[in-house]
Formats: structure tokens, sequence, C-alpha cells
């Protein structure tokens, strides 16, 4: 069962397909098809199908009716799940932002911030978590450089407000691999990037953070097809998830292939990358490169 704590970090995302997991547990325990359970609550086996896999919402009279239908008395345990059911409805913090937030990456903030581990390897910009609020702005103009400074400045803001997970007082592990050109490409002058370098030098210091540099001598690797993360949760029920951004969509892998194809790429950049002991001395070698050109 999902903790208060993971249910007010989770966001609706993970809340659903919590609830979904535990539906589908439910449903095979008492040898019920699909087809039935649909019957029960007048809809259909892939509605059925969906509410499983937690990609729709929930009525918490149809998640009532089938618990009945499961034969599920207890009233701790009913009362349990129908929270989770309304909570799993409730939007998330990011909801307010919904007019600079596509609906795509909607899905992945729920699964950030329900995450306890998370693995990024990134060929052009800095991780979104670690990002400064001078380097977000820089990053941010590159995609809307015709938009108002209103507008710029909530998407920085959204930026800022995702970082906040790394401050919760069991916050996830963040475990980035970047290409040494996320260092030395000077998104926003000499003195943003400074500044951001800076940002990561103090970063390294954090428990939860560990981070590597593929270093150009490295010459080609794993991972070159582009950037990926990798989302691990806690609660076992839930599979690992790899996130693919594209520039107006996004993938969300959780086939076990996939997931076992990326894994073993992520493992094999970690090993490929300078160990992360060496981090702090890459970076002020680049310091010293932005100070005397």
């Amino acid at each position: 069962m999902v903790s208060a704590e993971q249910g007010q970090a989770a966001g609706p995302t993970v809340l659903r397909m919590l609830l979904g997991g535990q539906l589908r547990r439910l449903r095979e325990s008492r040898g019920v098809t699909r087809e039935d359970a649909g019957w029960e609550i007048r809809s259909s086996e892939s509605k059925i199908s969906r509410m499983e896999l937690g990609r729709v919402g929930f009525k918490e009279r149809d998640v009532a009716d089938l618990l009945t239908f499961y034969g599920v008395t207890d009233e701790q345990e009913r009362f349990a799940l129908l929270k989770l059911a309304r909570d799993a409805n409730s939007p998330g913090w990011w909801h307010r932002y919904g007019d600079v937030l596509p609906s795509w990456f909607q899905s992945y903030l729920g699964l950030e911030a329900a995450a306890v581990l998370i693995r990024s390897y990134e060929v052009q910009f800095v991780p979104g978590l670690l990002q400064t609020w001078e380097y977000a702005r820089a990053v941010v103009l590159l995609g809307h450089s015709g938009a108002d400074p209103a507008e710029i400045d909530r998407r920085v803001d959204l930026r800022m407000r995702r970082q906040e997970l790394l401050r919760r007082p069991r916050p996830p592990r963040l475990w980035a691999v970047v290409d040494e050109a996320v260092l030395r490409r000077p998104i926003g002058g000499p003195q943003v990037m400074r500044g951001q370098l800076e940002a990561l030098l103090e970063a390294t210091r954090t428990p939860s953070v560990r981070l590597q540099v593929i270093p150009f001598a490295a010459g080609g690797h794993a991972a070159a097809g582009g950037a990926f993360t990798i989302l691990r949760f806690g609660d076992h029920d839930l599979p690992d998830i790899v996130y693919i951004e594209q520039l107006t969509s996004a993938l969300y892998l959780d086939k076990r292939e996939d997931l076992d194809f990326y894994a073993l790429a992520m493992e094999r950049l970690c090993v490929e990358a300078e160990p992360p002991e060496n981090t702090p001395d890459i970076l002020k070698r680049i310091i010293a490169d932005i100070d005397s050109p």
C-alpha cells in the first residue's frame, strides 16, 4: 500500500499507476477476467486494461464497485484505496503552469516527483534538476525567443520548482552522466556558464547527487543516440521507466527489453565516464579555462 508521504510526493501520474496495479492484483486473485470486471462497472475490457495501467483517471464509484466485486470488505482497506482514487484525480503542483507546460511533459513531472533514483545522460544541456536560474533562462530562450518576458519567467520558475524535490528530507538519488561538451558549451555567455559550473561543483558535495563526465578523449560511446533518463520508484510494483524527450513530444518506455537495453547503455556510460571523484577537478579546470581565455 502506498504511504501517505509517498502519495504526497508522487502526484497523480504515479498514484494512478499504483492504484491500477492494486486493482489488477485484486482482480487476478479472484480469478475475474477484465471483460467481467468491465461489465460490472458498465464499461469495457479495454477500460479495465487502461485503469490497471494507470492511463486514465478513476471514478470513485467505479473503484468502489470493483472492490465490492473483488470481495474487498475490510473497511480500512476500502477507505485507503478509495482515498488513493481521490488523490489520483487531484492535479499536481505543476497544474498551475498549464499555460506553459506541454501535456506530454506533465506525466514526466509526476514520475520524477515519485522516483527514488533518477539516472540521466545529457549531451547538450546541464540536467534540468541542476540548472541555475540564469542558465535555465538562457536554455528557455533558445526555444522560445519570441515569447514575452513574463512567459519566459514562468517557464524558468517551473524548472526551479522542479528542483525542490532535491531539497526534500529524503530526496531521490540523482545520478547524471554528461558529455564534456555540455560543460564547455557557453550557454548564456561565459559568466552564466561560470556560475552554472560553480553550482555543479557545489552539487557534487551533496550526498544524493552523483555527477560523471564523459571526456572528449573517450571518443564514441554507448549512448550515441542521444539523451535519456531512467526513473526508478520505491514501490516494487512499479517498473522502471525510460524517458526520451523529443522536440514536440516524448517517449515513455517500460517494456522489459527496452529497459534492459537502456540500463545496459547507462552502465556502459558510467564505466566510460570519468569516476565521480574526478568530477570536481574537471569542473575546476573548465572554470579556469573560462577565466583565462
